[in-house]
């Protein structure tokens, strides 16, 4: 199981945009001016557009130092981070359940970083059952389906078993990630708890949309299918 976070398990929102204003500023001495769409897209690939929009070269170096610079706003700010969001209807409740699941792995494709992964999880003591270890991070590429094999590589490796594409579940709110999962062969389960309908998930071709994780039958019914 490949989990998002922003706006699948967390609500978060406004923070990305705070955090970049301090990260550019602290790195390049530059006020945020122009803010691009978050939803769906890698670390990468936002941390490239907002350098570039803002006549900074978006060089690996340059990249990298906004990116140390968000890790340090991300930390410093990880124990207020509950006061400032929630866990999404369900996550938890999902999480836990998938745990004693047998053959069951759970880990990230997310666009985030992994450090910011860790600190957003934990503030809503979801991290528990998720390896993040193996998970597809946003540092890899600005394209998000790259992240998918990348998370079951090593899932592959660290467990010693091939994993099929079918045997392989994206959860997500956007039609990003349905594509990641649909281009990797994979199942995508698809949860209208962010900035698209549901309508528009099941256009982008998800295998499953749900309003949110509450309904815990439901949520085990799109990822097991008949193994439930």
């Amino acid at each position: 199981m490949l989990w998002d976070i922003d706006q699948t398990l967390v609500d978060l929102r406004g923070l990305g945009a705070a955090w970049y204003t301090a990260a550019l500023a602290e790195v390049a001495g530059v006020e945020l001016r122009r803010l691009p769409s978050f939803g769906g897209r890698t670390e990468r690939a936002i941390s490239t557009d907002i350098l570039t929009s803002h006549g900074v070269e978006a060089t690996e170096e340059n990249v990298r130092a906004l990116w140390l610079a968000l890790i340090a706003v991300s930390e410093n700010q990880a124990p207020t981070l509950a006061s400032n969001g929630r866990a999404l209807p369900g996550a938890k409740d999902a999480l836990n359940d998938f745990a004693t699941h047998g053959g069951v792995v759970q880990t990230l494709v997310t666009g985030n970083l992994p450090e910011i992964s860790v600190h957003k999880l934990t503030a809503f003591d979801l991290h528990e059952h998720v390896d993040f270890e193996i998970g597809g991070y946003g540092s890899l590429s600005a394209h998000r389906p790259d992240l998918v094999p990348a998370a079951v590589g090593r899932a592959s490796e660290k467990h010693g078993t091939e994993f099929a594409p079918t045997s392989v579940v994206v959860i997500g709110d956007t039609p990003d990630d349905v594509r990641a999962a649909l281009d990797n062969g994979a199942v995508a389960v698809a949860v209208a708890t962010g900035q698209f309908s549901a309508e528009e998930l099941a256009d982008a071709g998800a295998h499953t949309v749900l309003g949110d994780l509450s309904d815990l039958a439901a949520v085990r019914a799109a990822v097991l299918g008949d193994a439930n």
